[in-house]
């Protein structure tokens, strides 16, 4: 693995493992939250990739870090290019103004590792 690319590697495998964990409990509600929240991003009347984008904004606005972190990555996967993540991130900081600003310098730094990653 390439330097670029630490914190997101580290990110997905901490990510898989805990998900595993939480959901080896074997809890009902908790498996089906995970299965709609997994349904909520799939292609449907608006593509995969928009939803992501829609997912990343409403993440930055809620200033949740490993959120962000993981709609990079999936906005990564799905193509998203740096002028269209950059698009998604004023309008997070048009919605939630100021207090955002932190969030988008570190989304930038992983917008850069994750398309660094995919070069």
């Amino acid at each position: 693995m390439t330097g670029h690319t630490e914190h997101l590697d580290r990110f997905r495998k901490e990510r898989e493992h805990l998900n595993n964990k939480l959901l080896a409990t074997g809890h009902k509600g908790i498996q089906r939250f995970f299965a709609l929240d997994h349904q909520a991003y799939k292609d449907g009347a608006l593509p995969a990739r928009v939803k992501e984008l829609m997912g990343l904004s409403a993440s930055l606005v809620l200033r949740c870090d490993d959120c962000i972190t993981y709609h990079v990555i999936r906005c990564a996967e799905e193509g998203i290019t740096q002028e269209e993540f950059l698009d998604a991130f004023h309008i997070a900081l048009v919605v939630g103004g100021s207090i955002v600003i932190p969030h988008v310098r570190r989304a930038m730094d992983r917008v850069e590792e994750a398309l660094a990653g995919k070069g």
